[in-house]
C-alpha cells in the first residue's frame, strides 16, 4: 500500500475532470516512479499511457485503485487477487455501506476477499492516499511532501481535502494523508496502530492530524494514541456526530448531563489528543505544535493593535491562561524605548507606528528580563504606512533565537500580502486570527500527557459485587443490592429503611433517628414531583408526610434517611457503546444539570487523573471552603471516585449510576441517594 512497485488504476479516463483521469494525472504529476497500469475498455492510450480492456490482461500490480461503479468493484478486486497478485486497494467509488443494504453486503464480500489474502484496503467512498511514493487521489491540492510535516488521516475526503486547502494558506506542512472513506477494513485507529508501531521520532513526521467521524475501536485510539504521545509525537483530533445520549438521557442526572462529547473529551484526554471542535481549530493546533513547546500558561501580548489585543487577553482568560501584569523597574525601563502613549501593562501596545527595532526590545525583555513570561504572541499587521517585512525578517530570526516560543498574528493579508508570502516561505506558520490561537493554545496547554503505565485502583469486594451483578435482572438495582454493591465497593452510605406500608414504616422510626428525611420511591426524578420532604421531627409529622408522598403518581413507597448536613457533591458513570466508562463528578444537589459543573474522565481513573479532575470544578474553591465555611476533606473525594472506577472496572455492567447527593464534610462523606443501572 505505502511503497507499491506497480499501480493500476481501475477506470482511468482521459477527462481529468473525472476521478479516474484526475488519478492518472497525479500520479504522473507526482512522479511516482514504478509502472502505471490503467484498465478502461474504451481507450487503448489514457494520458499517453497504454490502457487495457480489462483487469485480466493487466501485468501484475501491488496496489489497485478502483474508480468504478460499486457493482463492478467486487469482480475486479477477485481477478486482480486471483490472477495478478494484488494485495493492496484504494476503492475510490462510493454506492457501498452508506448507500443502503446492497451495498453494505457488496462491501462486506469485498473486505471478506481482501482479508483472506492478508490484504490492505483503504476506502471505499475516499479521496485515496498522498505519501512521498505516490499522490494516490484524485482532488486537489497536493501539498508538498514535509518528512517533519503534518499526518493526516481523515474519515472525510472533502474535509481532508478543506485542510489541506487552508492549512497550505497558513504555512501549514503536511506528509501523509490518508482518506479513510468508510473504513470497511481500515480505519482511522489502524493507521495511527501502523504509525505507532513502526514510529522513529528523528524521522518520522512528528505531528499527527485526525478527522474522526465513527470511533470504531476506543482501545485502540486510545493505545497507540497515548503510545505515539509518549514517543514524542503530538496529536490534535476533531470527532464529528458527538451529541446527546437521546432517549436515555432522561433517566438519570448522568444521563441528561454525560453526553457523547462528554465521552470523546474524556478519551482524548486520556490519550493526550488535544481536542478540536473545527477546521479552523485544528489547523491553528498543528501551527502551535510546530512552535516551541510552551512550558507555563503566562503569556505577554505584544501588539500594536488595540482592539485585537483586548480580544486575544479576553479569549485566553476564558481558557484558564494568565495575561500577567508586567510592572517595576526592568518596565519601566522598556516604557523608556517606546514611544509616547505605548503601554507595557501587558497587553504590551507599542501603536501603530511601532518599529522592527522597537519590537526586538520588547521581545528581549520579554525573553531575558520577565521570567514570570512563558510565552510571547506578537500581533503585526500593516495599517498601509509602511513596509513590514522588516519586522516579519525580526520575528523569523527571534523564534530560533529564544527560547520561550513566539507565536506570530499576521492578520493584514491585504496591506502585507507580499510580506506574509514571503514569511511563510521561511517555512514560518501564520495565525490570521487571534481569537482562534487564544482558544486553540489553551486547548494545547490544558491538554495532559498520557498515562500509559499501569493504574492501580483500590481493593474492593470483588467476591461480593460480582455475587450481586450475576443474580441481578437488567435495569435499576434494587435499593438492597445498591446499599450493598456500595458497600463492597467501600463507599460510605447511609442508615435507611424502605416500606410501602405506613404502619410498618411508622414502627421502624425511633426517636433516634429525628430528624430524618423522607423520599418517595418510584419516580426517577424525586426533586421534580416533589417527592423530598426534609427535617421531619416527629411520628405526626412523619405520619403526614407518608401520605403526603404515597399521593405521588408512580409512588411505590418511602425511605426515611438521616438529615446530613454538609456540601452536597455528585459522581456519575455513563457508558457509551464502545467505550470504557465514563465518570463525572461535580456540585451535587438539584443544581447537577442547571449548572453543569462537571469534570469527566474515562475509566480506569489514576489518583493523579482524578485530582486533575476534581481541581478543575469552577466550585472548587467550594470544596476547600470559601467566606468562613469549612470545605470538605478533598482526598476522601478523590478516594470515593477512585473507588467508583475500581467498581465499575469489576462491574463492567454498570451502564448508568448515580450518586447524588453524595454529603461531604471536612470529617467524612455519605453517599446519600444512588442510583445503579445495569446491563448485562
Amino acid at each position: 500500500m505505502l511503497d507499491p512497485k506497480s499501480i493500476v488504476v481501475v477506470g482511468g479516463s482521459n477527462d481529468v475532470r473525472k476521478p479516474g483521469g484526475k488519478i492518472v494525472k497525479n500520479l504522473v504529476s507526482g512522479n511516482f516512479k514504478g509502472e502505471i497500469h490503467i484498465v478502461n475498455p474504451k481507450d487503448t492510450k489514457i494520458q499517453r499511457l497504454k490502457s487495457y480492456p480489462s483487469v485480466k490482461v493487466i501485468p501484475s500490480s501491488d496496489l489497485a485503485i478502483l474508480a468504478i461503479p460499486a457493482k463492478y468493484c467486487l469482480d475486479a478486486i477477485i481477478s486482480l487477487i486471483e490472477e495478478k497478485h494484488t494485495k493492496a486497494f484504494i476503492i475510490i467509488s462510493a454506492g457501498f455501506a452508506e448507500a443502503g443494504a446492497k451495498g453494505k453486503e457488496i462491501e462486506r464480500q469485498i473486505v471478506s476477499k481482501i482479508e483472506s489474502i492478508n490484504g490492505c484496503l483503504i476506502g471505499p467512498n475516499c479521496i485515496g492516499v498522498i505519501n512521498h511514493n505516490f499522490k494516490g487521489v484524485f482532488t486537489t491540492p497536493i501539498p508538498k511532501f514535509y518528512s517533519d510535516g503534518c499526518d493526516l488521516i481523515s474519515g472525510s475526503g472533502a474535509t481532508a481535502v478543506f485542510l489541506m486547502e487552508a492549512g497550505m494558506l497558513l504555512g501549514v506542512k503536511f506528509a501523509n494523508v490518508y482518506s479513510v472513506g468508510n473504513g470497511a477494513q481500515t480505519g482511522v485507529e489502524d493507521i495511527l496502530e501502523y504509525m505507532d508501531l513502526n514510529y522513529e521520532h528523528q524521522t518520522d513526521p512528528p505531528i499527527k492530524l485526525l478527522y474522526i467521524e465513527t470511533i470504531s475501536n476506543s482501545k485502540k485510539l486510545l493505545k497507540h494514541a497515548a503510545s505515539l504521545a509518549s514517543k514524542g509525537a503530538r496529536i490534535a483530533a476533531i470527532k464529528a456526530g458527538s451529541t446527546l445520549v437521546g432517549s436515555r438521557a432522561a433517566t438519570s442526572h448522568t444521563g441528561a448531563i454525560a453526553s457523547s462529547d462528554i465521552t470523546v473529551r474524556a478519551l482524548f484526554k486520556k490519550a493526550g489528543i488535544v481536542y478540536c471542535s473545527s477546521r479552523e481549530e485544528l489547523l491553528s493546533v498543528a501551527s502551535i505544535f510546530n512552535y516551541k513547546e510552551l512550558k507555563g500558561k503566562n503569556i505577554a501580548i505584544i501588539t500594536h493593535a488595540g482592539g485585537s489585543a483586548v480580544m486575544l487577553a479576553d479569549e485566553l482568560s476564558k481558557g484558564k491562561m494568565g495575561v500577567p501584569q508586567i510592572k517595576g523597574p526592568y518596565a519601566k525601563k522598556l516604557l523608556s524605548f517606546l514611544n509616547p502613549g505605548s503601554s507595557i501593562n501587558n497587553p504590551i501596545d507599542f501603536l501603530a507606528t511601532g518599529t522592527a527595532d522597537q519590537l526586538e526590545i520588547i521581545i528581549d525583555y520579554c525573553e531575558h528580563k520577565f521570567d514570570f513570561i512563558d510565552g510571547m504572541i506578537v500581533v503585526f499587521g500593516s495599517p498601509g504606512l509602511f513596509d513590514v517585512e522588516n519586522v516579519y525578517n525580526l520575528l523569523s530570526i527571534k523564534f530560533d533565537e529564544c527560547k520561550k516560543p513566539i507565536f506570530p498574528v499576521l492578520p493584514s493579508v491585504v496591506n502585507a500580502h507580499k510580506e506574509i508570502n514571503g514569511f511563510l516561505k521561511k517555512g514560518n506558520i501564520n495565525f490570521p486570527d487571534e481569537v482562534v490561537l487564544g482558544k486553540a493554545l489553551a486547548q494545547v496547554f490544558k491538554t495532559p500527557k498520557p498515562i500509559i503505565t499501569n493504574i492501580e485502583l483500590p481493593q474492593i469486594d470483588r467476591k461480593v459485587i460480582r455475587q450481586i451483578i450475576n443474580q441481578s435482572n437488567n435495569g435499576y438495582l434494587g435499593l438492597l443490592e445498591t446499599a450493598k454493591l456500595i458497600d463492597a465497593a467501600g463507599i460510605p452510605g447511609v442508615y435507611q429503611f424502605f416500606e410501602s406500608d405506613k404502619e410498618k414504616f411508622l414502627s421502624k422510626l425511633e426517636k433516634k433517628l429525628f430528624p430524618i428525611v423522607m423520599k418517595v420511591i418510584g419516580p426517577i426524578h424525586k426533586t421534580d414531583v416533589k417527592g423530598v420532604i426534609l427535617n421531619i421531627t416527629s411520628l405526626k409529622k412523619a405520619a403526614k408526610s407518608f401520605d403526603e408522598l404515597m399521593k405521588i403518581k408512580d409512588a411505590r413507597g418511602v425511605i426515611a434517611q438521616p438529615m446530613i448536613q454538609g456540601l452536597e457533591l455528585f459522581i456519575g458513570v455513563n457508558k457509551e457503546e464502545g467505550f470504557n466508562p465514563t465518570i463525572v463528578c461535580g456540585l451535587g444537589g438539584v443544581f447537577v444539570e442547571i449548572l453543569k459543573d462537571i469534570s469527566a474522565g474515562l475509566s480506569p481513573l489514576s489518583k493523579v487523573e482524578i485530582g486533575k479532575m476534581v481541581s478543575s470544578l469552577r466550585g472548587y474553591q467550594m470544596l476547600k471552603g470559601t467566606r468562613g465555611k469549612k470545605g470538605v476533606n478533598i482526598e476522601t473525594f478523590i478516594d470515593i471516585i477512585h473507588k467508583v472506577s475500581a467498581l465499575v472496572e469489576v462491574a463492567p455492567e454498570i451502564i448508568e449510576m448515580d450518586m447524588n447527593p453524595l454529603i461531604g464534610t471536612d470529617r467524612e462523606f455519605k453517599a446519600v441517594d444512588v442510583r445503579i443501572r445495569i446491563a448485562h
